[in-house]
């Protein structure tokens, strides 16, 4: 199975604390061929409740496969920064 490092970002932290699911630079395993969304259920977070996700550092659709050895990273709504358009998640609607 592919091993990633997860991290959840602001608002996420909590809610994923609550549900004792690691959320800082967590190793952790996933089905071959998972892609955010998939996590996201393993999680057992809402698909609105994630406004973008990074891949190895990058923006990345929510449908994009996550390989081994892939740093990934969730960004909950309402998470202020003045980067957020440079970033490239000022609208990701275009990205799930």
């Amino acid at each position: 199975m592919p091993t990633i490092t997860f991290n959840a970002f602001s608002f996420l932290q909590k809610t994923l604390k609550e549900k004792n699911i690691p959320h800082k630079e967590a190793q952790m395993e996933i089905a071959e061929n998972a892609t955010p969304h998939t996590l996201m259920d393993k999680m057992g977070l809402d698909k609105t409740a994630v406004e973008a996700v990074f891949i190895n550092g990058k923006v990345a659709p929510f449908d994009t496969v996550i390989n081994d050895g892939d740093r990934v990273a969730f960004v909950p709504h309402g998470t202020p920064g003045p980067y957020r358009v440079f970033l490239g998640f000022k609208n990701p609607e275009k990205n799930r």
